[in-house]
């Protein structure tokens, strides 16, 4: 059985088989969901609508393959995907009130569609051999890059880049235990995603209940020059 750092830093064989059809689809529909809900926020018109619904349905995705350059592009190889995030956008658009007596709901799904994608992203990086590293870089970038895309898109800085109830560092968590469960344990695939997606939500609700956020920059020089002066002080004596 191979080591944590062996995980973490080689390759291990895989297999050929990828995630099944249907939890691959159901990851880009939350996705376009939580992109739907946040144009309704916004009161954006129906063509902001849509374009939220791709972007966080499929944006993550884009980026991914991008990046890794193997295989197809996922939203070019199933076109199918781009229709439903449009159907998606245009059935939020015009049954938005419907969804705003439930003010968490947006968060909810949100947090989801980075579990599922951060599975989905790693499980891409397994199936091509990719190295541990390489495959949480690509299952944290596939759960996050919708909505970064969708930030960037609105304006605003990335929630990635704010202070946060540990966002990106909840689709770390999901690709981690993925790539432990399916590489180290064996385990079938659909437990481990649901594992991955589990592991995001509750490293999220854990955060938000506790209070816990993503530390904001803070400059030390002044007390490591402190530090260093008030050593200094000491050894002269």
């Amino acid at each position: 059985m191979e080591t944590l750092l062996d995980i973490l830093s080689l390759g291990a064989g895989s297999s050929s088989l990828a995630l099944p059809l249907w939890l691959d689809v159901a990851s880009v529909m939350v996705g376009a969901i939580s992109g739907a809900l946040v144009a309704a926020e916004r009161r954006l018109d129906l063509v902001g609508a849509i374009s939220l619904s791709l972007l966080c349905g499929l944006g993550g995705g884009l980026l991914r393959d991008v990046i890794m350059q193997k295989g197809s592009v996922y939203m070019l190889e199933n076109p199918y995907v781009i229709t439903a995030c449009v159907i998606v956008g245009v059935f939020v658009f015009y049954f938005a009130r419907a969804v705003a007596h439930f003010p968490t709901f947006v968060d909810v799904i949100d947090i989801i569609a980075v579990g599922l994608f951060a599975v989905s992203g790693t499980d891409k990086a397994i199936v091509y051999d990719l190295g541990g590293v390489a495959c949480i870089l690509m299952g944290a970038l596939t759960g996050t890059g919708g909505g970064m895309l969708r930030d960037v898109f609105l304006g605003e800085v990335p929630a990635i880049f704010r202070q946060s109830n540990l966002y990106a560092m909840c689709g770390v968590a999901g690709s981690l235990v993925y790539l432990l469960l399916v590489r180290q344990a064996g385990a079938p695939r659909v437990l481990a995603a649901v594992a991955g997606v589990l592991a995001t939500c509750v490293l999220r609700a854990w955060s938000v209940h506790y209070g816990i956020k993503s530390p904001q920059g803070k400059d030390l020089t002044g007390a490591l020059l402190k530090r260093v002066r008030a050593l200094r002080g000491n050894t002269d004596r």
